[in-house]
């Protein structure tokens, strides 16, 4: 929870900044250098960068099938925070996605299988996972080398690559520290800190061209999917090994998973962001508080593959990484 939590209002602040950088920069070192000038950007990096020694020790106490799911936790957090901020309250469609979230997760801790801490024999295979999961990660930026626009769908799911291989490592950080191969475990860390600013720097280039409402559940599904998926052949995670051979398991995961997906399009969560006024889906009460001045962005059904397409029309801002 304090993981996530940091996680979640750490982008939050960074997404703030990104939306008001110019789409030339979009996919570019100099956006990274006009952000890293942001005391709120920074500050944002910061809470991330705490965060990350929180996930270490629960992987230290937890399988990585269940942590890295788990993150999605944060969430509520930022929901009670946007309906307290807001003087707002949560419609049907966020209870149920709430409720999804927390019954997954409760789900996911009766039936995880063991921590494991070895991975000797199975380095080989991490190796070619890891170097797949980079190379997909870096392969917007290879287009935008070729002076070619990657679409905005790639430029979003390679953030979730970045995403998936940083949780990837922090599990391997966690296993060598566990067994006191301190510098071992350094080195995992400086190279998730690597594929996180590769992360970063993707979603934030993403936000440039695609309302946040869209950008969010695909990151969040895409790095909460690998790990869950490459656990059972990298660290021995087997589903198997859990009651009913891992069906309760995987039910409880994908539960936590859509819920978080959905969660992730709240307006709510999106009016804490950006301060816009929400439009109340799906049963959300009207809000008490005066109407908000509307923000002008990125459309998302304008050609947002090209960053620099300038129609604009009223669009959530993003609040989940």
């Amino acid at each position: 929870m304090g993981a996530s939590t940091l996680y979640g209002v750490g982008i939050a602040l960074q997404a703030m900044d990104a939306r008001q950088a110019p789409q030339g920069e979009h996919l570019r070192l100099a956006l990274a250098r006009r952000l890293v000038r942001r005391p709120r950007w920074l500050l944002g990096t910061g809470m991330s960068i705490v965060g990350w020694p929180l996930q270490v020790v629960a992987l230290l106490l937890a399988p990585l099938v269940l942590v890295q799911p788990a993150l999605a936790a944060g969430l509520l957090v930022l929901m009670v925070l946007a309906q307290r901020m807001l003087g707002e309250h949560a419609g049907r469609y966020e209870h149920l996605a709430m409720l999804a979230i927390v019954v997954g997760v409760v789900g996911a801790g009766l039936t995880a299988p063991p921590r494991t801490s070895s991975h000797g024999s199975e380095d080989l295979a991490i190796t070619f996972v890891l170097v797949g999961l980079g190379l997909a990660s870096l392969l917007p930026y290879v287009l935008r080398l070729l002076a070619r626009h990657p679409p905005a769908a790639l430029t979003m799911v390679a953030a979730g690559i970045a995403g998936g291989w940083s949780g990837i490592a922090t599990k391997l950080a966690s296993d060598d520290l566990a067994q006191g191969h301190v510098l071992l475990a350094i080195a995992w860390g400086l190279s998730t800190a690597a594929a996180s600013g590769v992360g970063v720097l993707s979603e934030m280039s993403a936000l440039q061209t695609r309302p946040a409402i869209q950008v969010a559940p695909v990151v969040f599904v895409t790095q909460t999917v690998i790990p869950i998926v490459v656990a059972p052949l990298l660290f021995g995670e087997s589903f198997a090994d859990t009651p009913l051979s891992g069906v309760p398991l995987a039910a409880s995961l994908a539960l936590l998973v859509t819920g978080a997906g959905l969660l992730a399009r709240s307006q709510l969560l999106v009016e804490l962001v950006a301060g816009e006024p929400v439009s109340h889906p799906s049963g959300s009460a009207p809000s008490p508080s005066p109407p908000r001045r509307e923000i002008s962005r990125s459309s998302p059904s304008s050609d947002a593959d090209d960053p620099s397409t300038p129609t604009t029309s009223t669009s959530p801002e993003r609040i989940w990484r």
